[in-house]
């Protein structure tokens, strides 16, 4: 029973945590039908817990049949036809479209017989911190987006609790994190300047690039630094300025990165308001794929990972039992608003 899962600091009852440890055992192969496991006493002694705690949890699992016990010999597995839904907790930074895609997209690959237990964190350290204390032990995986811009030292070392084959982390690595753990990741700097590049043609057409830095919403720097590279290596005019408000100076000619939803729906007020025919007088390049964009102006230019293929990637590593580093796909679709 080295393979025995125990938080005493957990708020699951250590009893259940055997049972389900041992159930769990079982419906991984790991434990087989006439496998002797040990006796009372001894896995009270090996864990340092106390007789009654083990014998309330073997009484659970003999009366489930998982286990018999035989006089003078001990207790074996005696059923493999035990069905211990996995345990996932997801957590993602925030809420939007394509995370309900991915959200999806994970949930659907994993099938019914996988409890996925959704929660955000907002980028505070704080409740994320609180979230992994409450729950370590809990879950069989657990699936992170790590998007924090402070105390990088004490979100490693609260990660760092989680059995690295319990781990995937989504959209992006953390460096110093020890393991083989798994990884879904996007490089966004070398992204966004391969999916510009893809966009060259139609960019030339434009005076400027304008790059819409996402306001309070958080997003990773590299994003930025691609964009401006890209400019710097194809001789383009460009800036940077802080969001899009209605009031905000909007010029023919230019045309403008965006990241954030709401500097989209404000961006293309203002050329309404204004009579700028976006894909002629203004151009909108938008950051993440959504149905909507598909449809809206007849058709938003994006470039934007593939977040469903990024839920079915985790979901094939927690299924294959396999921990990978996965980068996913990113590319440029090309429509009518370049």
């Amino acid at each position: 029973m080295k393979g025995l899962k125990l938080d005493t600091s957990s708020k699951i009852p250590v009893y259940q945590q055997i049972v389900h440890s041992i159930m769990a055992a079982v419906r991984d192969g790991i434990l087989q039908r006439d496998h002797q496991i040990p006796s009372i006493n001894e896995l009270s002694e090996e864990y340092l817990l106390s007789r009654g705690t083990v014998e309330k949890a073997y009484n659970e699992l003999r009366d489930k049949k998982v286990i018999i016990s035989v006089k003078g010999k001990g207790y074996f597995i005696n059923r493999t036809d035990v069905t211990t839904p996995l345990r996932v907790l997801l957590l993602f930074n925030k809420i939007s479209n394509y995370k309900k895609q991915l959200y999806n997209a994970f949930v659907h690959a994993l099938g019914d017989n996988v409890f996925v237990d959704l929660h955000i964190h907002h980028h505070s350290v704080t409740l994320f911190q609180n979230l992994i204390n409450n729950r370590i032990g809990d879950y069989d995986y657990y699936v992170i987006m790590p998007h924090f811009y402070e105390q990088p030292e004490k979100v490693l070392e609260i990660i760092q609790r989680i059995p690295a084959d319990q781990l995937i982390l989504l959209d992006r690595d953390l460096p110093g994190l020890k393991g083989k753990y798994g990884l879904v990741y996007q490089n966004f700097e070398k992204d966004i300047y391969a999916s510009l590049t893809d966009a060259l043609p139609p960019l030339k057409k434009y005076d400027r690039l304008v790059y819409v830095n996402p306001g309070m919403t958080p997003y990773p720097e590299e994003i930025k630094m691609g964009f401006q590279y890209f400019c710097r290596m194809n001789d383009f005019n460009y800036s940077v300025i802080e969001g899009v408000e209605l009031d905000t100076p909007v010029i023919k000619g230019q045309a403008y990165v965006i990241i954030e939803e709401m500097d989209l729906v404000n961006l293309v007020k203002i050329c309404r308001n204004q009579g700028l025919k976006i894909g002629k007088d203004v151009g909108i390049v938008s950051y993440n794929e959504t149905l909507l964009k598909e449809i809206l102006l007849d058709g938003i230019t994006v470039i934007s990972t593939d977040h469903d293929e990024m839920g079915k990637t985790a979901a094939r590593m927690i299924l294959g039992k396999k921990m990978e580093v996965v980068k996913n796909e990113f590319k440029l679709i090309l429509r009518n608003s370049l």
